[in-house]
């Protein structure tokens, strides 16, 4: 009877070695700050995504910004990029246009990314 005891408390010790990596992981996947993260995030993000002043806040300048910075513009390319550095300084954005830099299509997609900032 003493064989048996002890092959059963053998057991019972490795089917609880063999458990034990599952209780491991379990409170690791009840962690409180996970499900309230995503949460938050997206109720202001939407109406400060749309709103105008987001926008304003990343300006680039266009009497400052360097070649690669103008080349990351849509529909503004290494050439394009040149042609503004080399027509500075701007009084306005708009003179993009009127020095005839770049096409009014162009400027149309870039216009509410860019600023012609006074030194």
């Amino acid at each position: 009877m003493a064989s048996s005891k002890k092959t059963f408390a053998v057991l019972a010790l490795l089917s609880s070695l063999m458990a034990a990596p599952a209780w491991a992981q379990a409170p690791q996947t009840s962690s409180p700050a996970a499900p309230t993260a995503p949460a938050k995030p997206t109720a202001p993000s939407a109406p400060v995504a749309g709103s105008p002043n987001a926008a304003k806040g990343a300006l680039l300048d266009l009497n400052s910004a360097s070649a690669a910075e103008l080349d990351a513009l849509p529909g503004i390319g290494e050439a394009r990029a040149a042609a503004i550095i080399k027509g500075r300084p701007y009084r306005g954005k708009d003179e993009l246009v009127s020095k005839k830099i770049i096409p009014k299509n162009v400027y149309d997609g870039i216009k509410d990314k860019v600023i012609a900032k006074q030194k």
